[in-house]
């Protein structure tokens, strides 16, 4: 159901099945019949193995969506989830790199990018985009060696649950994809791929786990903590710093492909300083108490 009608990305429906098999060999393997005191010791369990409640609540939620299909199936008659609370959670704000970290880092990638080699040529292609775009990492690994070639300032690109969006190409990420464009052409078998970013694996294209990788390694290069950088972490610095600079957060909502704008109201920590610098400078009756 939820590949053929929701559209789920692998990765969402591998981790609805881990969710679920861990569920499954505690209740040793009588999910589907099972009752709510059960699953309420289950989320305890959770709790007692040191589970986050943000992961406590992932796993009620794919259990409340296991069971929901059961009943609108006719496979049950009841819902088991329906008397159970959703573990506390608090909001954690994203890692954000400042604006000072993301000149530092794209400028480290361009200096190495000036060698001429291969690798530091796609690097830099990677971060421009990551950066430039707000891509996720999937989506930037299964870019198609089209968009290297485009004119227009803008691309459809297919996020989660299938969902499209126009995703702007600026001026230094096409550059960037263009100098990559001309260094793929010496990479041998790998310069006929489909794919961007090609590679010797069983996609076809690099793997998300060496795009981490690489980040990782040029960020301690640029002078910036390793540890606090990652693709989401890219993500994460390309809408701050939209809405630090003025943006609206529904653009900032389409371009990250988000189906609701409260997943991206996470970031707008960044516009608390600005937004009592706007009352204070504009509201009539700042100056008065």
């Amino acid at each position: 159901m939820l590949a053929a009608e929701r559209g789920a990305s692998d990765n969402t429906l591998l981790a609805y099945r881990r969710d679920l098999e861990d569920a499954n060999a505690f209740l040793r393997g009588g999910l589907a019949g099972t009752e709510d005191d059960r699953l309420r010791a289950y989320l305890a369990d959770l709790a007692a193995r040191g589970f986050a409640p943000s992961s406590q609540a992932r796993r009620l939620s794919a259990l409340r969506q296991f069971f929901a299909f059961l009943y609108a199936e006719g496979i049950r008659g009841d819902d088991p989830t329906g008397t159970l609370d959703r573990p506390k959670r608090r909001m954690g704000l994203p890692k954000v790199l400042g604006e000072s970290e993301a000149s530092r880092l794209m400028d480290q990638a361009a200096r190495e990018a000036e060698t001429g080699e291969t690798a530091a040529i796609r690097l830099r292609a990677m971060v421009e985009i990551l950066y430039g775009t707000g891509l996720r990492v999937s989506e930037l690994v299964s870019l198609p060696i089209a968009v290297a070639h485009m004119r227009e300032r803008f691309f459809l690109v297919r996020g989660k649950g299938g969902r499209e969006r126009m995703v702007p190409l600026s001026g230094g990420v096409k550059t960037a994809l263009a100098d990559w464009a001309s260094a793929r052409e010496a990479l041998g078998d790998l310069a006929e791929s489909i794919w961007l970013f090609p590679a010797h694996s069983d996609s076809g294209h690099v793997a998300r786990q060496v795009v981490a990788r690489e980040l990782k390694g040029l960020a301690a290069r640029a002078g910036v903590s390793a540890k606090a950088i990652s693709p989401h972490v890219m993500r994460h610095a390309f809408a701050s710093h939209l809405l630090q600079n003025g943006a609206d957060l529904r653009a900032v909502q389409q371009l990250l492909g988000h189906a609701d704008i409260s997943t991206t109201q996470i970031y707008t920590h960044v516009l608390d300083s600005r937004l009592v610098e706007l009352v204070s400078q504009h509201h009539p009756l700042a100056d008065q108490g």
